[in-house]
């Protein structure tokens, strides 16, 4: 697959078809900035049809209610999701009338449909108005009729995909589709045909990439401080699983749920399923039992939810796992395909565009099973969450007429919940609520009433807009057999106020991304001994601010397994600083559960290296989870040792031998910090010893350490900074206190927080000040060499990323070092060496003439 052309169409066909929707909209007078009038009867000169009136009353009333840019942003994902469907079709020979749209039987961008525009069978095709243009040789006409028409056939067995299009986006059609430098042409020429040939891998990098550029957008504007709205969100958030990952978290949950209740069940297409750890025997026994459970279950029981869909990459993935079930109990291709889409899958997305994709996707799976699929009528379960704006209160206090309250107030809990859902989107909440009364409310007023003009509106509006919320709300309400996702990355610094209010009330332990968030999320979806799988930013396993989610996690569920993915898992993201892991729990409470962990993150060249070694023996780790709630802050510490573990339980810790202490700010670095060459050499104060010494010195500049590059033992002494009159001038300009004042010009250690590769300290000799950068520990004469010497050393960087795998070293993560007492003997060869390589490193930093204590060139 091609996925520099896919990127570079996608990307290329989003300006174009905004660009046309724009002009489109301009030739029927509307404008971002005009007046925008709904009211005329001719645009240009040219008389409008009523149908025309109403689709631009429709297209203004949308432009007011969304903004413009929003409304042809949808006008162009509209017509772009209806183009790769329908060339996805043609290409896979699912058009019902078996008639090309965009080529000819050698693929050439000469539409079949225009040749056989007479002959072409399409539900709803007015012959007369086909021979009429053809009279009229308007072939741009004809083309656009005839893909309307072939789209609105469609809607029939395809509705969420195929939306009948006598609305406002018929207004916004694209111009000059048959010109041989169209966007229809370019995606013919550049996307090969058999790329079309696997719906999922297609459709989901054209999502992709179709946002790419809008994804650039909403970050530069987060370096301006403009929050993320929530018409950003997929954009920001959205990210194609890749394909192996996919299989592997499929295979362990839903596949696992079926096969430890049946194991007749071949498994030998999965090619990453984990088999389970021995256990103890006290948990075996509890396993056993859970497993006569699983074997009692029904191929079209299982409920499965992806609340993160996306383009449906991990739906149509189980969709092929259902099937392999439903065969092994000996269901038929064709019924178990129509049983998978209505009993099996649930999916739910805040992108409507995501949406239709994914049930487009799981639908043509489904067609590949069952040719009559898109002839029958198919209540499907993948949806894309709506908010309740366009529930009127009228229309809530209607589902109460005749006397049915109880149903009004149930209808009631469930729109004011649905007020903010596409921002909120699957975290939300349900209340507990009484769907029967509900049902039984609209069953009446459906059955029993009089038929009027209001009564007909409120039935109208029902039907389009609260069945939907209420099939939303059950859908959000129920438990599932597994639930599996790959939910969005978004830090709570970067959410808006609405999005951030809501999760801190209702998901306080794990605010601050919504990656953790979705954890509870999937606990809270999932019954008790079943499966949920997700894949999160690796931080969740050892950062402080994820210790409760980490609890939650020991707490109600086991780890089965894990893939410890590190850098480099997604292709398309920057490897240096996306971190990630995916894993499967069993939602049950024990004490001890043995889980096998995967550590991949040594791969990082891509996702294909890691998936490589998948089946390693050397990458493979059997712990017990029961060890993590022994370890600090219960990081997921699966490969150390018991000699590591012992260690790192110790009481005795940096915090309490050595706490260390960050510096001071300056609030504006380029006026008070100078290279210590920049200043008069007189006006600078070396080797003073005490805040006091500073002042009676007169002196306006001082050393100040503030991080650098790497090196140990000495040096990066190369600043100086304005601390005349104990920082007179700072002060003055903002800066009102200053940390770590009573350390300032002791002699200490330093380090530089950014470490990702390794970590170094330094001696911080008597007579310097230290910055947020430069963060300091000053420990006592006895423990100074030790502590130096632990800092540089290899055991210290390996308790670091135990702790925080991450780019940046955190005070907190270098109190939390554990110190074990050594002997008298071993502190005086460590206190030796210590020294001996301070002298070294002092001698070669001081050998430069960018130390300011350069005598001389070694070399003369």
């Amino acid at each position: 697959m091609n996925k520099t052309a896919i990127k570079n169409y996608a990307i290329r066909a989003r300006v174009q078809l905004i660009e046309s929707a724009k002009q489109r909209a301009y030739e029927y007078e509307i404008t971002e900035d005009g007046e925008n009038n709904s009211n005329l009867d001719s645009v240009g000169g040219r008389l409008l049809s009523s149908v025309e009136k109403e689709q631009r009353k429709e297209l203004i009333s949308q432009i007011r209610a969304k903004g413009y840019t929003q409304v042809m942003e949808e006008a162009a994902y509209t017509w772009f999701n209806r183009f790769i469907a329908l060339r996805f079709m043609e290409v896979n020979g699912y058009l019902p009338s078996k008639v090309r749209v965009f080529t000819d039987e050698n693929n050439a961008f000469k539409p079949e449909i225009l040749r056989e525009a007479m002959n072409v069978e399409i539900d709803g095709i007015d012959k007369a108005i086909v021979l009429d243009l053809l009279d009229k040789q308007n072939n741009e006409e004809l083309y656009k009729y005839l893909l309307i028409t072939q789209c609105n056939a469609l809607n029939a067995g395809l509705p969420y995909m195929f939306e009948k299009i006598a609305n406002w986006t018929e207004l916004l059609f694209p111009s000059n589709l048959l010109r041989q430098d169209s966007i229809l042409a370019q995606m013919i020429a550049e996307i090969p045909e058999e790329d079309w040939t696997d719906a999922v891998q297609i459709i989901g990098w054209l999502y992709q990439y179709y946002n790419s550029e809008l994804k650039d957008e909403t970050f530069a504007l987060l370096k301006k401080n403009v929050k993320i709205s929530k018409d950003r969100i997929p954009a920001a958030t959205q990210i194609f699983t890749p394909d192996w990952i996919v299989r592997y978290m499929v295979e362990n949950s839903l596949g696992r749920l079926w096969y430890e209740g049946h194991n007749d069940f071949d498994k030998s297409q999965w090619k990453y399923y984990l088999d389970e750890a021995e256990q103890e025997p006290e948990v075996q026994a509890k396993l056993d039992e859970m497993r006569k459970e699983y074997a009692n279950i029904k191929p079209e029981e299982i409920k499965v939810i992806d609340p993160c869909m996306g383009s449906g990459h991990i739906l149509v993935y189980a969709f092929d796992v259902l099937m392999q079930i439903y065969e092994s109990a000996g269901w038929s291709e064709r019924d178990a395909a129509k049983s998978i889409i209505e009993n099996n899958l649930y999916g739910l997305d805040i992108d409507d565009r995501a949406g239709q994709l994914a049930y487009f996707a799981v639908m043509m799976k489904a067609r590949k099973y069952n040719r009559r699929i898109l002839n029958d009528e198919v209540n499907t379960n993948i949806m894309s969450i709506q908010d309740s704006s366009d529930i009127s209160d009228n229309i809530v206090t209607y589902i109460g007429t005749n006397g049915n309250k109880k149903a009004e107030f149930e209808v009631r809990k469930i729109v004011d919940t649905f007020k903010n859902a596409k921002e909120i989107g699957s975290a939300l909440i349900m209340p507990q609520i009484d769907f029967s009364v509900i049902d039984e409310a609209i069953n009446i007023i459906f059955n029993s009433f009089e038929e009027n003009l209001i009564n007909l509106s409120y039935k109208q509006t029902i039907i389009d807009k609260l069945l939907s919320l209420i099939k939303l709300a059950k859908v959000m309400s129920q438990k599932y057999d597994v639930v599996v996702t790959n939910p969005p990355y978004m830090s709570s610094s970067i959410m808006d106020c609405k999005l951030i209010s809501y999760l801190k009330n209702n998901y306080n332990i794990s605010k601050s991304d919504l990656f953790a968030i979705f954890v509870s999320v999937a606990l809270r979806l999932t019954n008790n001994e079943r499966f949920i799988s997700l894949i999160t930013m690796q931080s969740l396993m050892f950062l402080t601010s994820y210790v409760e989610v980490r609890n939650l996690i020991l707490n109600e569920s086991a780890i089965n397994n894990m893939l410890h993915l590190g850098a480099g898992a997604f292709e398309e993201l920057n490897a240096f600083n996306v971190l990630s892991t995916s894993f499967v729990l069993r939602k049950t409470k024990t004490t001890h559960y043995f889980g096998r962990f995967l550590r991949l993150i040594k791969y990082t060249k891509n996702s294909l290296d890691k998936e490589k070694h998948f089946n390693d023996s050397n990458v493979c780790f059997i712990t017990d989870q029961f060890d993590f709630k022994k370890l600090p802050n219960q990081i997921i510490g699966y490969w150390i040792s018991e000699r590591m573990k012992s260690i790192l339980i110790s009481d005795r810790t940096m915090e309490k031998i050595s706490p260390p202490r960050t510096g001071m700010m300056t609030s504006d670095n380029k006026k008070f910090l100078r290279f210590w060459f920049e200043p008069e050499s007189e006006k600078i104060g070396y080797n003073i010893k005490s805040v006091e010494d500073s002042v009676n010195s007169k002196k306006v500049w001082f050393p100040y350490i503030k991080g650098g590059n790497f090196r140990r033992w000495y040096g990066n002494r190369e600043y100086v900074v304005d601390w005349f009159n104990e920082g007179q001038n700072i002060f003055n300009n903002g800066m009102t206190s200053f940390r770590g004042k009573n350390y300032y010009f002791k002699e200490g250690i330093t380090w530089s927080i950014f470490g990702f590769e390794n970590f170094c300290a330094r001696l911080s000799p008597v007579g310097s000040l230290f910055d947020i950068a430069g963060t300091s520990t000053f420990p006592s004469v006895e423990d100074f060499s030790f502590i130096l010497g632990l800092l540089n050393s290899k055991v210290a960087y390996e308790i670091l990323i135990l702790l925080n795998p991450s780019v940046n070293f955190q005070n907190g993560d270098i109190k939390r070092i554990p110190i074990i007492k050594t002997s008298n003997e071993i502190q005086g060869n460590i206190d030796a060496e210590v020294n001996d390589n301070i002298a070294i490193s002092r001698t070669d930093w001081d050998s430069y003439e960018t130390s300011w204590d350069f005598k001389k060139n070694p070399l003369i």
